[in-house]
């Protein structure tokens, strides 16, 4: 009997499958597509249920070594199955869950794969050996725009910023009318909107979580501020690029610097990047972050036509640009991660807003 799987699985399983069919991979560009000089895919190396499994890239054969033995699969075998799993995605618009057929639940079976996404303590999907065996490996997270991808910041509360608000003193009778505006897709920003109209002031004051705020301030001492005067134009404006986010800033300059450091050292963009690479490369809102990267070198993303690009920490210049083009602020559930509501904190009311960044979908 045929089982379900979640499009993100399958887009992962069709991203690896794709790999070690094609062996060989394009590094994009920032632009999202596809450069000249594809790099030679040695062997794959993915946590399965019975441990870790090495997927060596041969002629015409993908041979694969376990703690339980070896066995080889033709790679032909891995493109059909790809080939099907694309159409399946493709054809399910709209859908999240979806049944796999019984050609590719027999394919699995064969492969002894029952983990669809890779269970790994260090967060990354799998880890690749290019152009030789001996060759040191990068862990990559897979990314797959034929799916819903996960976010590359989804720190729940942990990532929320705390603005405090002042201007004018509400009684508690008003306090609840504004926290009890009906839900909607805007209703964060019509409870900023409502709070204004009153006559009070919302005005950036901290990071919420300790931790969170000593890895932004590792970014820049002001950068806390800077992203607490984007996520609230996100939602009082509806934009959502960071490129666009960041634009909108280097008009207003919220951290009242010098045009020249705005318009010829570009401040506000250096900052954002480095922050998405902070991101893509292993910060995490309530863990530590020194600096140092993390297992995670890179992603892989796979496009709507399902092509696989290659983005890898080795080429920082491009995979900082791509980030900046290609991601956006994205909303997360109010009540889940406790924002968007008035809350009194030592006498003093603070409004939370929630930082979450993913890339868009094209």
């Amino acid at each position: 009997m045929a089982f379900e799987a979640t499009k993100r699985e399958l887009g992962e399983l069709y991203t690896f499958f794709r790999l070690l069919a094609e062996g060989q991979v394009s590094p994009g560009d920032a632009q999202g597509r596809p450069e000249d000089h594809p790099w030679n895919i040695s062997v794959i190396k993915r946590e399965e249920h019975d441990g870790t499994r090495c997927y060596y890239v041969e002629k015409e054969q993908v041979r694969i070594k376990g703690d339980k033995g070896e066995m080889s699969i033709a790679r032909e075998d891995f493109s059909a199955a790809a080939d099907c799993l694309l159409d399946l995605l493709k054809s399910s618009s709209g859908m999240d869950m979806v049944e796999v057929p019984q050609s590719i639940e027999g394919f699995l079976d064969a492969l002894n794969i029952y983990d669809l996404e890779a269970k790994t303590e260090d967060r990354t999907d799998f880890s690749v050996a290019f152009w030789h065996t001996d060759a040191p490996m990068s862990g990559f997270n897979v990314r797959c725009r034929l799916s819903p991808m996960n976010p590359l910041l989804d720190g729940g509360r942990t990532a929320n910023l705390k603005l405090e608000q002042s201007g004018i003193k509400f009684a508690s009778p008003t306090v609840s009318k504004i926290n009890a505006l009906p839900e909607s897709p805007n209703e964060v920003a019509e409870r900023m909107m409502m709070i204004e109209r009153l006559g009070g002031v919302l005005k950036y004051a901290d990071v919420a979580d300790k931790v969170f705020r000593s890895n932004l301030l590792m970014i820049d001492l002001h950068f806390p501020r800077m992203l607490a005067e984007m996520i609230r134009l996100m939602h009082l404006d509806g934009i959502t690029k960071v490129s666009e986010l960041t634009d909108r800033m280097k008009e207003m300059n919220p951290l009242k610097i010098k045009d020249e450091l705005i318009q010829k050292h570009g401040f506000y963009e250096f900052k954002m990047k480095q922050f998405l690479l902070a991101l893509a490369l292993g910060m995490r809102p309530a863990k530590i972050y020194n600096g140092t990267d993390s297992a995670v070198e890179g992603l892989f993303l796979t496009d709507k036509d399902g092509k696989v690009l290659c983005y890898h920490k080795s080429r920082r210049e491009v995979l900082a640009n791509f980030l900046y083009q290609n991601t956006r602020f994205e909303k997360g559930s109010v009540d889940k991660d406790k924002y968007g509501f008035l809350e009194k904190e030592n006498g003093i009311y603070y409004f939370k807003l929630n930082v979450k960044v993913g890339l868009i979908r094209k």
